[in-house]
């Protein structure tokens, strides 16, 4: 197997597209966390009986996360053999 290989390629660009995810979901888990949780406790919001930043960094995250990547693996990854093929070899 050679690095002019397709799967290569295929493999490097969804490796970027998972740093990307983590990227993305770290950015909104800081951004809700330490947002909306740097008040004072008593001035907290609640959504569902918990505060509105673990509601929204947390739970709604990790629902956000679960979707995108559902939607990203359907559309942009491919089923690849691991296998060499007959005429590389």
């Amino acid at each position: 197997m050679n690095q002019d290989d397709k799967r290569f390629q295929i493999a490097n660009r969804e490796a970027l597209i998972g740093v990307g995810l983590v990227i993305f979901n770290f950015i909104w888990w800081f951004a809700f966390a330490y947002g909306l949780g740097s008040k004072d406790p008593s001035e907290y919001s609640y959504v569902f009986g918990l505060p509105a930043w673990f509601f929204y960094s947390c739970v709604l995250g990790f629902i956000v996360m679960v979707v995108l990547v559902t939607i990203i693996v359907k559309k942009f990854f491919t089923d690849l053999p691991f296998e060499d093929e007959e005429g590389d070899q």
